[in-house]
């Protein structure tokens, strides 16, 4: 009797696990947030390091608080702010504290301008007396406390304005800003999408000086966009956007002196004929301010220290490169004003200790390997936090280092992608971890040891959710094309037959210090990825050269030519993934967003005879008509490298359409144009060639919004299905019939 039990309760729970496995992944249920992860929003240390604050938002009441956490038991020590008990807000997005914890900045209303920056209405809570105060009755911008907590700089309607919050006055310090002529300590667009800032001012260390950027965009080409909506007449978006070789923003650099009232413009002892300042920064002496100065080229990179009192400026450092250096925001001066710089001028990205004056102290990291973030230095411990890629290039780590270079530690032990956040004094930090199989994972560790103090967060309960789904293994690899071992990774159907061949769907950016290969959770399209591989297709990704976290060689090789040799590596890892058994060589597609439509373009055309079809979504289909900084800093100017742009350009290739080809873009894309797909497609059509294509209407380079993501990828799912998934089709119906004739 017991023995008959027991087979019947092997039965019974294999039959579940078995039925738990069939369950398909849903266009509708990638883009309805099934598939969502837990995370932890706006985290912010505080100055104790013993807590840490948290947004919470609670959906039913939809109202939000910031509350505080102990690091050591993780348990909630108090609410700091609810907006229930505020008046006027019902709840707010953001939040940024004073240097001294006391007051809060409070953002509401916030409406998207470009990329990353915003408008909204921003009040001040006091955590003392719970008072709130409007920082300006208009929609500003960039709000930032002063150090000493006692005034607020901001931008309105391009100028620059400082609030005294003792006096509670406000005082314009700026004048001449003007829509699309002269913008006062906020980046034009060209800077906010490239060098990835948007506050372009900055407080001294005392707080009576600020410094700032100032854009004159009158000579830059203006760019106009219709946003249909919902009138009866379109309106129009006009803004200014340099594309390559046309004029820029002409920058200067300013400090305001808040005690004089006075403003000077800062001159360095150089002579720069067109230049880029994409970074400002305070030193911790009150009177010296460094900044970047950078050629249009981008391939020199000045390191100035500016005094404010005699407004004379020492330039410290000075990096070339045969191509390009990458700005970044991990500069930082310890207390004798020596400073942290990072850099590849040895063929990786690492980590370097120079003395103020610029003289070389020592080189703290070395190895054929890359450092990919930069936390900080911990002063008590005289020791660097940083991540890299020492454990493949395809995983994150987080080490520590002494500021001598010794005494490296790996702080943490999963295999797969490590990222910290830590407490101000350095002795926790919060590690996100996830993989391609581990949903992300928030922990406490001790940042001596890098040792697990607790679990804060996890995705268990999604975990739980995909074993009902039908899903597979992420396959990760190295390729042998060109010359090189690219990494790759592959999804094969659940029920994968060695026996049979699939149809291939390739998927890649291929932009220049890009990945796309890396050991980490799902975004949204990996579960489409497995949507696809459900039907019966096997999709894969390879990083080609010009990629990033190789080396500068590995990365800089496209330099004056892109789409050159991506493109070559991508037909011809396709061709060589066409001769395994199993893979249908008669039937590649490849599909790529931006960077990866002018990829995918390009390898439909010039491989046309390897890739049946391709999906190109916002491609950039000539450099010609993209933005300065980027454009330029791979390819310089179309002027001086007229071949580079054109021999590469998708619109100079349609002639060679031999497969199946679907454009889209949404006509409100501010970044890569309409006009790229207008003009390919007008290519297309003058060359005879047939092909799909949608525009979505007012949408931007994101294509979002109402249930525009699903219509889009169900267009592209269906696409890939008439054009690549025939014999699948086929295959089914013979299953059917099969099972009908045996039934």
């Amino acid at each position: 009797m017991k023995y008959l039990k027991l087979s019947f309760c092997i039965c019974f729970f294999t039959t579940i696990f078995i039925a738990a496995q069939t369950k398909e992944i849903t266009l509708k249920s990638i883009w309805n947030g099934s598939f969502r992860t837990e995370r932890m929003d706006v985290l912010h240390s505080m100055a104790n390091g013993q807590q840490y604050s948290v947004l919470n938002f609670d959906r039913y009441s939809r109202t939000t608080t910031i509350d505080i956490y102990d690091y050591k038991t993780l348990t909630k020590v108090k609410t700091l702010v609810n907006s229930k008990s505020l008046e006027g807000i019902q709840y707010f997005t953001d939040y940024a504290f004073s240097e001294d914890e006391n007051k809060v900045i409070l953002a509401t209303n916030e409406s998207s301008i470009f990329r990353r920056s915003t408008l909204g209405n921003y009040y001040v809570y006091n955590v003392n007396d719970a008072s709130l105060t409007l920082i300006d009755e208009d929609k500003i911008q960039e709000p930032t406390f002063s150090p000493d907590g006692n005034k607020i700089a901001f931008a309105k309607r391009n100028n620059l304005y400082v609030k005294d919050l003792l006096l509670d006055t406000t005082t314009q310090i700026t004048f001449d800003g003007e829509k699309n002529t002269i913008i006062n300590g906020i980046t034009d667009w060209v800077y906010e999408e490239e060098f990835a800032f948007v506050r372009a001012f900055e407080w001294n260390t005392t707080s009576d000086k600020l410094a700032f950027i100032r854009f004159d965009e009158t000579k830059v080409p203006e760019f106009s966009m219709d946003v249909y909506g919902e009138g009866l007449y379109q309106t129009q978006q006009v803004f200014k956007y340099p594309k390559a070789g046309e004029a820029n923003s002409l920058v200067s650099l300013h400090i305001h002196n808040l005690s004089t009232k006075a403003t000077k413009e800062v001159k360095v002892d150089k002579t720069y004929n067109d230049f880029y300042i994409p970074r400002i920064e305070w030193t911790n002496d009150s009177d010296i301010l460094s900044a970047h100065y950078m050629n249009r080229h981008q391939n020199e990179l000045d390191l100035w220290m500016i005094n404010a009192k005699n407004n004379t400026a020492n330039l410290v450092l000075a990096e070339k490169d045969a191509a390009y250096i990458d700005v970044t925001d991990n500069l930082t001066f310890l207390k004798d004003n020596s400073f942290i710089w990072t850099s590849e001028k040895d063929g990786f990205n690492h980590i370097y200790h120079y003395d103020k004056n610029g003289k070389l102290i020592n080189q703290i990291t070395k190895g054929n390997w890359e450092i990919t973030d930069y936390y900080g230095y911990d002063e008590k411990t005289n020791r660097i936090f940083y991540q890299s890629v020492e454990n493949g290039s395809i995983n994150r780590d987080v080490y520590s280092i002494k500021l001598n270079g010794r005494n490296k530690t790996r702080l943490t032990k999963s295999k797969g992608t490590n990222k910290a956040a830590f407490s101000a004094d350095f002795s926790y930090f919060i590690n996100t971890f996830s993989s391609a199989s581990t949903p992300p994972e928030y922990t406490l560790n001790s940042a001596a040891s890098g040792n697990l103090i607790k679990s804060i967060k996890d995705n268990d309960v999604l975990s739980q959710k995909l074993l009902d789904y039908k899903t597979s293994k992420k396959e990760f690899s190295t390729i042998q094309i060109n010359g090189n071992d690219l990494n790759m990774w592959m999804i094969k159907p659940a029920n994968f037959d060695a026996s049979k061949q699939y149809p291939l769907f390739m998927t890649q950016y291929s932009g220049p210090g890009s990945q796309s290969v890396s050991n980490k959770w799902h975004s949204a399209n990996d579960y489409w990825y497995q949507h696809l591989a459900q039907q019966g297709y096997i999709v894969a990704c390879v990083d080609g050269r010009g990629t990033g976290l190789k080396g500068a060689a590995f990365k800089k090789v496209t330099q004056n030519e892109l789409g050159k040799y991506e493109v070559e590596d991508q037909i011809a890892a396709a061709k060589q993934l066409g001769e395994r058994p199993y893979i249908d060589a008669s039937r590649i597609g490849i599909w790529g967003w931006s960077y990866g439509g002018f990829m995918s373009s390009n390898c439909l055309f010039k491989g046309n005879d390897v890739f049946k079809m391709a999906i190109a979504v916002a491609p950039v289909s000539s450099w010609r008509f993209y933005d300065t900084i980027y454009t330029e800093r791979y390819m310089t100017t179309p002027q001086e490298n007229a071949g580079g742009y054109d021999d590469n350009s998708p619109i100079n290739h349609v002639d060679k359409l031999k497969g199946d080809f679907l454009l889209v873009h949404g006509s409100g894309d501010d970044n890569v144009h309409l006009q790229n797909t207008m003009r390919l497609a007008e290519a297309l059509i003058q060359a005879d060639k047939q092909f799909d294509w949608a525009v979505y209407p007012d949408k931007n380079h994101g294509i979002y919004g109402g249930n525009t993501r699903l219509h889009l990828y169900k267009k592209m799912t269906n696409f890939i299905n008439d054009k690549l998934g025939d014999k699948i089709k086929k295959q089914k119906e013979e299953e059917i019939e099969k099972i009908k004739i045996k039934g």
